[in-house]
């Protein structure tokens, strides 16, 4: 199982731009799938973006669609979110998640770091 460890979360104005990252110690990082998740206290975790393997296919949820972009490095084990016009409905802890099996199913996507804040005033 791979180690997370995200970052690049921070308070932006509304409109604003970020890019997270999320670094994985351990091996096989090209055989995961990986995922953006996010959660606001008292809500559970949210779907935010998804990303095959290979990097060559993602899905993202309807919310963020046009506005945010994952990809991934397998040589540099890194996975990545742009995020582009930010809303204050952005503000919310984001972790990234990796899963090995039945990757259709989110819950399968399994996340080990602490998350990092990213906060969005108005």
């Amino acid at each position: 199982q791979v180690q997370l460890v995200e970052s690049g979360g921070r308070l932006v104005q509304a409109g604003g731009s970020l890019r997270l990252s999320c670094a994985a110690s351990g091996r096989d990082f090209d055989s995961y799938a990986m995922g953006w998740f996010r959660q606001t206290p008292g809500k559970e975790r949210e779907f935010v973006s998804t990303i095959n393997w290979r990097g060559t296919s993602a899905d993202y949820a309807d919310s963020v669609k046009g506005r945010f972009t994952i990809s991934r490095d397998n040589d540099k084990n890194m996975l990545y979110l742009q995020m582009n016009n930010l809303k204050p409905d952005d503000t919310a802890v984001y972790y990234c998640a990796a899963c090995h099996a039945n990757c259709e199913d989110l819950p399968n996507y399994r996340n080990s770091g602490r998350g990092t804040q990213v906060t969005v005033a108005s």
